[in-house]
């Protein structure tokens, strides 16, 4: 789930560790893109022509360079966000790509992502899938933004791996609003980066292995996971699942992360914000309610809507909303948050099969026991699962730090684990 929203008392750290990486590391990168935008290693790597309109699913239209860093400035990208360098072995650099994919009805669309290449290393790259976690602007995709979005990125590049990193629908450059949670489409939106990115890897003399190691933040863990499922269930899109390493994820809505909110076990604001994009974006996919009205109070249900139109960030929202989810749901909505039914529930249900199967490669479940966004009861439903299905999944408790706090320490973690699984 999200990385910049205001927190209230214990989430209050999140907030400005997560602005604070926001304003540092836009900074840092700032200065590395002006430098490097004219440099001799984008001769060549132009904008390609588009594609024509019969090519299907992943086909690549256009590879833009966005960004260019030696092995010093990532190392000093990493340090603004207080992660170290021990594993930064490479410059990067950085690539928006536009390709073919289909919306949340499959009609075709397109839709952008990152990619993000090794300067040394081996010719042939395997592929980090790096999945993001909640955004509402489209400008914090990773294709677009140049601070926290690209912290996995090039993390996982610099030492020596290609990573896709997949805006979803509607953000980034991608036309039409985010389907927010949304498993199916964001499963397709990143099945078709990953094909979309083995194209622009051989065009840009990088092929890749045809292995995949699955991670991803927050929404994103939730997406790895059945990203993971996606590749390991179906051989046919060339593509071999070697690891899944989600953090934070939100596996499971209706039995942890809902109850959560009443529970007290997700703080106030964060609750406030997820509950109102879930139910906006849900809404257009499911008739969960017919008159925002009956949903939530006034004066919220005529403003709530065009609140999460992909162009505000996450403080004008918070800042146009009450104190918290009892402020802002009708009573008869909030006892329906309670106690789901209907077409509400079919929304929440349909996100909570994504480790209900067996994978074949390994499993690492990264989780923290102070995290108010998403507790870590979801990380051990998740491992209950897929135990279900005979596979040990640990979940590896970064102990008592906040949401972002357990992307900051477990992504070397994972890092290092690929590099031990790739020898």
């Amino acid at each position: 789930m999200t990385q910049q929203t205001q927190q209230n008392t214990n989430s209050r750290r999140t907030h400005r560790t997560s602005r604070g990486i926001r304003a540092a590391v836009a900074a840092c990168a700032a200065v590395a893109l002006a430098a490097t935008l004219t440099a001799p290693a984008f001769a060549g790597a132009r904008p390609e022509a588009a594609a024509p309109l019969h090519q299907g699913r992943g086909d690549l239209l256009s590879v833009e360079p966005v960004a260019a860093l030696d092995r010093a400035e990532v190392a000093a990208f990493l340090a603004q966000a207080e992660i170290g360098d021990a594993t930064v072995r490479h410059g990067v650099r950085a690539y928006r790509l536009t390709y073919r994919t289909v919306d949340t009805a499959g009609r075709p669309t397109t839709a952008t992502g990152l990619f993000t290449l090794p300067t040394g290393g081996a010719r042939r790259l395997g592929l980090v899938a790096d999945t993001h976690g909640t955004m509402v602007h489209r400008d914090n995709a990773p294709s677009v933004a140049t601070d926290f979005a690209r912290l996995a990125s090039y993390l996982h590049a610099s030492a020596g791996r290609a990573v896709a990193a997949p805006d979803y629908l509607g953000l980034g450059k991608g036309p039409g609003p985010h389907p927010y949670m949304d498993t199916r489409s964001a499963v397709t939106a990143s099945l078709d980066m990953l094909r979309a990115a083995r194209t622009a890897a051989q065009r840009l003399g990088r092929p890749l292995t045809g292995d995949v190691y699955g991670t991803g933040f927050s929404q994103g863990g939730q997406v790895a996971m059945a990203l993971g499922r996606e590749l390991g269930e179906r051989r046919s899109h060339g593509f071999r699942l070697r690891a899944l390493a989600p953090v934070a994820g939100p596996y499971d809505l209706t039995g942890q992360e809902v109850p959560a909110l009443f529970d007290g076990r997700v703080n106030d604001i964060s609750g406030l914000f997820y509950v109102s994009y879930f139910l906006v974006a849900q809404n257009r996919l499911h008739p969960i309610y017919r008159d925002p009205s009956e949903a939530f109070r006034a004066p919220y249900d005529r403003r709530i809507e065009a609140l999460f139109d992909g162009e505000h960030r996450e403080e004008e929202i918070v800042a146009a909303l009450p104190k918290n989810v009892q402020e802002l749901l009708t009573p008869a909505f909030l006892e329906r948050m309670r106690n789901p039914d209907g077409a509400l529930l079919t929304a929440l249900r349909s996100q909570d099969d994504t480790c209900d199967w067996k994978p074949k490669a390994p499993v690492r479940l990264y989780a923290s026991a102070g995290d108010t966004d998403v507790p870590i009861g979801n990380a051990t439903s998740c491992a209950a699962d897929l135990a279900r299905h005979g596979v040990r999944a640990p979940v590896l408790d970064q102990g008592d730090v906040d949401h972002v706090g357990s992307f900051m320490k477990a992504a070397p973690q994972t890092v290092r684990w690929f590099d031990r699984l790739a020898r």
